[in-house]
């Protein structure tokens, strides 16, 4: 069994109601207090492995610094790509489009964009790697849409099931794995 430990990241310094998946966004000026009150949180992981935009990567370094271990970054724990509807306000986003996604949530890419389905994809072939490392603990500082992938697969859930779950920013999630 491996614990893994998925963090996502401290408030994004982008405006409420701004579709922010992949735009590379910062943290607020509120981030050192955020990221004090997750490493309290954290039991000392052997590894943390971070999505590489800014508002998750800065939370893994400053982890890495609190707990003194291993950082690495992996592309495949970036939020979902909505595509065209990245950084517009959702209330601009043609209401077609969020028809079409409300109908299919799973299946339904934005324009230039990756639906929750390949996020899915992304996130267990990540799992499946993770799986093979040596170390016992790892930490994850990642997003909600990645957070809520990796839980459905370990759950054995359907991902349109877990879609509507809550996870907070700075949120804590402690789940035992069973590797490969």
């Amino acid at each position: 069994m491996q614990t893994l430990y998925l963090i996502r990241h401290t408030t994004p310094a982008v405006e409420p109601g701004i579709c922010y998946g992949q735009l590379d966004v910062g943290v607020t000026p509120g981030f050192e207090g955020e990221a004090r009150q997750v490493a309290a949180w954290l039991p000392r992981p052997d590894l943390i492995v971070a999505s590489p935009l800014k508002r998750a990567r800065e939370l893994g370094e400053y982890l890495a610094r609190a707990c003194n271990c291993e950082l690495e970054f992996d592309a495949r724990l970036m939020e979902k790509h909505f595509g065209r509807w990245e950084g517009q306000a959702w209330a601009s986003i043609e209401r077609s489009e969020l028809d079409a996604w409300a109908a299919d949530v799973p299946g339904y890419a934005p324009p230039g964009g990756e639906s929750a389905t390949q996020l899915m994809r992304r996130a267990q072939a990540l799992l499946h790697d993770l799986g093979r490392m040596p170390q016992e603990t790892i930490a994850l500082t990642t997003h909600g849409g990645v957070i809520r992938a990796v839980l459905a697969h370990i759950a054995g859930m359907p991902l349109a099931d877990i879609l509507h779950w809550e996870v907070g920013y700075g949120a804590v999630i402690g789940v035992k794995y069973r590797r490969n």
